[in-house]
């Protein structure tokens, strides 16, 4: 059985954690680290757009200023995320393209991945299945939404997938920050999110599961579904290295944020 490296559970800044990211899928690529799992959190709470979108278009920039949300730009595609705090928990799964365990077909590899949220799930009591392209849900409802991207920096192709467990979810805070117009934001469609997006919180009757608990789960899953072995492991001084190098001239600045 293969063994991957899987990192604590950690919280930082929006603009870390795409950094991180990013460093270990080239450290990947370049044949210095394993294939790597990792767990985390956002402080601040923070909005994520996909590559391909427009800053102004996706995101209410006052709104987030005056609540303190950071706004990042995600390498992955996709629609624009809010990712509360204490809200959900995010997962990375980054692997070699060349790994025998990864289909080509990308909805292929997206089922496999996200098989390791459905037994995450199902471990801590609500059943979910997988709905194509890259959404879990829970009967009817949204409860995990997921990107992925292929890319080679150097000497091999990486697949980086990664995505949102909702743990809780409050609809107009989310509205408040997403650009969406005011006069949008009614009762009605607050009501008609909520019927199509749940949270681990409504699944399990008011329950709010710990993020340790959360994390421990998708470990086992993702060990299940990729029939692989987890070692607890750390980021190298490369990595971290390289992170901070992702943050400065990347992550952290205008130009890569507001590109588009």
């Amino acid at each position: 059985m293969d063994t991957w490296r899987v990192l604590e559970l950690e919280t930082n800044d929006c603009a870390t954690n795409m950094a991180i990211d990013e460093a270990i899928l080239t450290h990947i690529s370049d044949g210095k680290s394993p294939n790597t799992i990792r767990t985390y959190r956002w402080n601040p709470s923070t909005v994520s757009i996909g590559y391909f979108q427009s800053v102004y278009e996706e995101v209410d920039i006052e709104a987030c200023q005056s609540k303190g949300v950071d706004v990042v730009r995600r390498i992955t595609g996709g629609g624009a995320v809010y990712h509360d705090y204490e809200g959900e928990i995010t997962y990375s799964v980054l692997v070699r393209d060349n790994d025998p365990k990864i289909p080509k077909d990308i909805i292929e590899s997206y089922h496999l991945i996200c098989k390791g949220i459905i037994y995450a799930l199902n471990d801590i009591g609500i059943d979910a299945t997988f709905k194509p392209i890259n959404d879990i849900i829970s009967g009817t409802k949204k409860i995990s939404g997921n990107a992925q991207t292929r890319r080679k920096p150097n000497k091999e192709t990486v697949m980086l997938q990664h995505g949102t467990i909702l743990r809780d979810l409050d609809v107009k805070k989310m509205f408040s920050v997403l650009r969406v117009s005011k006069e949008k934001i009614s009762d009605k469609l607050i009501e008609q999110v909520e019927q199509r997006v749940t949270s681990i919180r409504r699944e399990l009757g008011d329950t709010l599961v710990d993020f340790e608990t959360l994390k421990d789960a998708l470990e086992r899953g993702f060990s299940k579904a990729l029939s692989i072995q987890l070692e607890r492991g750390t980021l190298t001084e490369s990595e971290k290295e390289l992170a901070v190098k992702f943050k400065a001239e990347k992550y952290g600045a205008k130009e890569w944020v507001f590109k588009r």
